[in-house]
């Protein structure tokens, strides 16, 4: 267990905090820590909330190795200030104990389809400029990938419910079990009276292996696994093709579950696994199997055919390739595809003047913008799957973009 004033005591309160200049969001670390042992725990609270209203979600699901953490001047030689740990502590005690008080509307409507990081972050920072949000989310709870991607293992579902809770202070309107593209449209909206639109939709369609068998009955999409893992019976063997953090997720899920054994197979070795080192250690001391440098060729009746793969120069450039004559069949009652999603079509297909990139992404300027008049996007419907810090960095940009659009609109209007 983490101690959490001992490790504010270690911060060597760095001049120039490599922590916080590898922090995609800069979060203000030594400011914070400073608070934090001072016993001003509500004014870093504060602090931390208004640089990322989801800053106690990034602090448990960060990939702090690469950020905060990895860069800590202390670790070079010692073990280096867990911050993430005092940021969840202050950040849940702030949502516990703050209540917001609901700003004096400017009369403007704004629309946000999502409710994942990005659309919670739009949310927040358009809601307390005054602005009447609305988010249209199409599940019956709030929170996008926070919700139906990550375990509650790894977030605590009250996390989600307290940033639920502040943005009702804010006057914030939830209409949950919405979809917004078929039925009701993006010019529905317009014609209803909100005056610009937020899309953070993410990316929710699985990517496929393209292997013979894949949509037999006992392989599935690990992120549609992870929506409600408790109705599926995968048995007790299981076999997770990928090695990014859904495949950590589902393969730590599948363990929870029942499944007695379950392994994660990956082309490449541990260095390259997009999942990070903290997830795979958990995994491994959790008791998942790893089968590395193989890859999976069918999807049989009785389990799945990989074969050996192999490290390979081509160009200059590492890559794998299936070793010749090493294929076998993996015996196995189910298999879990994890190697990453697309956004859905939803929107785009059933609204003319949204644009998408060849891989299916919206397509936005620098600030957000869509190709359609007063329509705005960013996080993983534009990136790709990407993290939940990145997604809430862009949110903040294009929400300022949206504001600057929206006032634009209301001097015109005004004229």
């Amino acid at each position: 267990m983490i101690n959490n004033l001992q490790e504010a005591q270690n911060c060597l309160l760095c001049k120039k905090p490599r922590c916080q200049t590898n922090c995609p969001i800069n979060t203000p670390i030594p400011q914070v820590i400073e608070l934090y042992k001072n016993g001003e725990i509500e004014k870093a609270g504060e602090i931390l909330f208004n640089n990322n209203p989801l800053s106690v979600i990034c602090a448990i699901v960060c990939p702090h190795e690469r950020q905060c953490r990895g860069n800590c001047i202390r670790g070079i030689k010692k073990e280096p200030v867990h911050f993430h740990s005092i940021e969840e502590e202050i950040s849940a005690k702030y949502l516990e104990t703050t209540k917001f008080e609901k700003p004096e509307s400017n009369g403007i409507k704004v629309a946000i389809i999502g409710s994942g990081p990005a659309g919670l972050t739009v949310a927040f920072d358009l809601a307390k400029r005054g602005y009447d949000v609305t988010i249209f989310e199409k599940n019956e709870r709030i929170g996008g990938v926070l919700a139906y991607g990550i375990p509650e293992f790894r977030l605590p579902r009250k996390l989600i419910d307290l940033l639920v809770a502040r943005l009702l202070d804010l006057g914030v309107k939830i209409k949950i079990n919405s979809i917004v593209g078929p039925v009701v449209t993006l010019n529905k909206l317009f014609k209803d009276g909100y005056k610009s639109i937020f899309i953070g939709t993410g990316v929710w369609n699985p990517k496929r292996l393209d292997i013979k068998g894949e949509t037999f009955g006992h392989s599935h999409y690990a992120i549609d696994y992870l929506k409600s893992p408790q109705y599926y019976s995968l048995g007790k063997k299981v076999v997770v093709i990928g090695a990014g953090n859904v495949a950590m997720d589902a393969a730590r899920t599948a363990k929870r579950n029942g499944a007695e054994e379950v392994y994660i197979a990956y082309r490449r070795n541990f260095e390259d696994m997009t999942a990070t080192k903290h997830e795979i250690s958990e995994a491994q001391n959790e008791g998942v199997l790893f089968k590395t440098f193989e890859a999976p060729v069918e999807v049989v009746d009785e389990g799945i055919i990989l074969a050996r793969t192999e490290k390979v120069e081509v160009d200059g450039r590492s890559s794998v390739s299936i070793v010749p004559d090493s294929e076998y069949l993996f015996e196995c009652d189910s298999i879990l595809i994890a190697v990453s999603q697309a956004p859905k079509n939803t929107i785009v297909v059933n609204n003319k003047g949204v644009d998408t990139t060849k891989r299916g992404h919206i397509e936005t300027d620098e600030k957000g913008h869509t190709t359609k008049e007063g329509v705005f996007a960013c996080g993983d419907v534009v990136l790709g799957a990407s993290t939940v810090i990145q997604a809430v960095n862009s949110a903040k940009i294009v929400s300022e973009s949206m504001h600057e659009y929206l006032q634009e609109v209301a001097e015109e209007a005004a004229i």
